[in-house]
């Protein structure tokens, strides 16, 4: 979720600032801006690329440690490139993950969607925004997975402020495998689509385990299953983690009937009996937050430490949550979207959590951080706290005995 920061626009030339941003942006991106859109054939050849149950890539605990988890929401790279506030706020969050890597040292990260402000960036290739807000993750080694929020494929709104002296800046693509701006090739201002911001992830990181989910869920992209294995046997599941893309942007915000009923066929052909502990990752919070959101301050049997807004749940309820209530091995829903929110509240068997605004992008002004997430293998358990951009650790919950 964002709100558009209040930027002051300065005297400093519009054309100068873009020249300045994408001439950085492109250096060492193999990746280069392309101002035309990609063809038809790329959606339908990426889509084709359907998860099975058996070809889900596996994570492992290590002998004689938990495994930990970074959960990374809200980053919103490239928000109001064009002003010198942008791409400082970027750099920001660069610093507040880096920070919390270095502090936790988790095995695994995951991008809980708005990983980039596309209705902000007027440039043909979105990817390379989100290969910024990746890059300190794959800087350390630590493998990673991601799913779709509402602003990561938003169509560019174009500011207001262009349209009065000194009008449109003129921005120019820069050149194939160049690192300036040159050539007369104006930039497309049609963003990138959730199947290439995938697609582009996949291909140029191997550390990443994302995947582009059933074609029969488009459009919807980042549906799919992970497992947590022991660190004894490899095909020994200790967890199953269940990514899911709840929409916004392109269009609505919802998770539907048709994730609904792929998230029942899957849990059921890997987790019959349902033995093995679940857990939910999606970006807008499910209406079911709305029913045990606390009111003023936070109390028990919730824990958090910021309650500074009202839930902006997804649009419709289409039956997934009713799936998840009724199976006893799903502990827990991760979600991000409200910035001013950060509170685990029980539902249920489950619990539902929010992240921590990490990012230095979009709305609000509280403290930045990150959800942690801890998994022991034996005994089982699920142990989570916020870690703080400074080094503070607060709301320790235990969310699975």
């Amino acid at each position: 979720m964002m709100k558009l920061h209040a930027a002051p626009l300065t005297a400093l030339s519009f054309s100068c600032l873009f020249v300045l941003l994408l001439s950085i942006l492109t250096v060492g991106f193999d990746d280069r801006l392309q101002a035309d859109d990609p063809p038809l054939s790329l959606l339908k050849t990426a889509l084709q690329q359907e998860q099975k149950p058996e070809e889900m890539k596996s994570l492992r605990v290590r002998a004689g440690a938990p495994f930990k988890i970074a959960l990374f929401a809200d980053l919103h790279f490239g928000e109001n490139a064009w002003t010198d506030w942008g791409p400082q706020q970027d750099v920001n969050s660069v610093k507040v993950m880096s920070s919390v890597l270095d502090d936790e040292s988790p095995d695994f990260v995951i991008y809980l969607g708005d990983v980039i402000t596309a209705n902000n960036i007027p440039i043909a290739n979105a990817s390379l925004y989100w290969d910024e807000a990746i890059s300190p993750t794959r800087a350390r080694g630590i493998p990673w997975a991601s799913i779709f929020g509402n602003h990561d494929d938003a169509p560019f709104e174009w500011p207001l402020a262009w349209f009065s002296s000194p009008g449109i800046p003129p921005i120019h693509c820069p050149a194939p495998n160049a690192s300036s701006c040159s050539g007369e090739r104006y930039c497309s201002f049609g963003g990138t689509r959730r199947i290439e911001l995938m697609k582009k992830e996949i291909e140029n990181n191997l550390l990443t385990l994302s995947k582009t989910g059933p074609k029969d869920l488009w459009p919807s992209i980042s549906n799919y299953v992970l497992q947590l294995s022991s660190s004894d046997d490899p095909e020994s599941p200790v967890l199953f983690m269940y990514f899911f893309d709840s929409g916004g942007g392109s269009y609505p915000e919802v998770i539907s009937n048709a994730q609904a009923e792929w998230f029942q066929h899957v849990s059921e052909e890997i987790n019959p009996d349902s033995r093995v502990p679940e857990v939910v990752f999606w970006h807008i919070p499910s209406k079911a937050y709305k029913n045990v959101a606390p009111w003023l301050r936070i109390h028990k049997p919730c824990v958090g430490s910021i309650n500074k807004e009202k839930v902006a749940a997804q649009e419709a309820e289409l039956g997934i949550m009713d799936m998840l209530a009724k199976r006893s091995s799903v502990k827990a829903v991760f979600a991000g979207h409200n910035h001013g929110l950060d509170w685990c509240c029980p539902y249920k068997k489950l619990w539902l959590c929010y992240a921590r605004h990490t990012g230095y992008g979009g709305y609000g002004n509280w403290r930045r951080g990150a959800r942690i997430l801890e998994i022991n293998d034996q005994p089982f358990y699920i142990k989570s706290w916020i870690r703080m951009e400074d080094g503070d650790e607060h709301s320790q919950i235990i969310l699975s005995p």
